[in-house]
């Protein structure tokens, strides 16, 4: 799919890998609507894409129902979506029991039931223009990692979604991209930064993510993972679980250890 003047809609524009993608399209040559709960972040983000760049900023709740239907009558206005890039997200993690009920249901709607709706949303305009869809995702939606059990429900959700939705408008001209990232070098990932050596995470810049992102659109892939050793992972994952378990529940114990006073349980 050629990038240069399509017209794309980036939820969560505001910073991290949101930032970094809505850069990456700016360089691209792509019309831009960013959106976020903040208007300041998205005018940084707008800023940081220089003169010259076609970028609207349209800040909106997307799990509010009445405001991403804001967002796609501006698309609309725009000449019609060419392509919809749900990233917006939230993270808890630590102790599942820990986290409150309000966290819980807030990342539920803002990961997974927002970006279905959203999409649908905008469907009819993608399919008009044989557009594209590309649903960040996380490779905790491959293989869940304790102390992220309902995030990484959330991805495997948006997996399942995005799978099931490439099969289903097949016929149609829209493409559905799932991008899996790795850890990334974000603000959110200060969150759990107690965690990257015990569970041995690689850790990508927003902008290597941005990047391979697009070339997955720009290529027409169903699936994009960051390396080589991810793609292994996720086939062990499916060949030998109980291996898998083994690792990760050592690395959990390790995890354990290493955490706030506050975050420890028992694994």
């Amino acid at each position: 799919m050629r990038l240069d003047g399509k017209l794309a809609l980036i939820t969560g524009a505001g910073s991290g890998i949101g930032r970094a993608l809505a850069l990456e399209a700016a360089g691209r040559g792509m019309r831009l609507i960013l959106t976020g709960r903040q208007k300041q972040p998205l005018e940084e983000t707008a800023t940081l894409a220089g003169p010259g760049s076609r970028i609207e900023i349209h800040p909106a709740d997307v799990s509010d129902g009445a405001q991403r239907h804001g967002l796609a009558e501006r698309a609309e206005a725009g000449g019609g979506l060419d392509v919809l890039v749900n990233n917006a997200g939230q993270l808890c993690v630590g102790p599942f029991e820990s986290e409150s009920d309000e966290a819980l249901a807030r990342m539920i709607s803002v990961n997974l039931t927002a970006p279905i709706l959203l999409t649908k949303e905008v469907l009819p305009q993608l399919s008009q223009a044989k557009g594209a869809v590309l649903n960040v995702g996380s490779m905790f939606g491959d293989i869940a990692f304790p102390c992220f059990a309902a995030y990484s429900a959330t991805k495997f959700g948006l997996r399942g979604f995005s799978e099931a939705l490439r099969r289903e408008l097949s016929d149609s001209g829209v493409q559905v991209t799932y991008g899996a990232p790795r850890a990334t070098r974000t603000e959110a990932a200060d969150r759990f930064a107690h965690l990257v050596d015990p569970f041995q995470m690689k850790m990508d810049s927003p902008e290597r993510v941005a990047a391979w992102l697009w070339d997955a659109v720009e290529q027409g892939r169903n699936r994009a993972y960051p390396g080589v050793a991810e793609r292994l992972a996720t086939i062990a994952q499916k060949l030998v679980p109980g291996l898998v378990d083994g690792v990760l529940t050592r690395q959990a114990r390790a995890a354990v250890r290493s955490a706030p006073k506050a975050e420890r349980t028992t694994v």
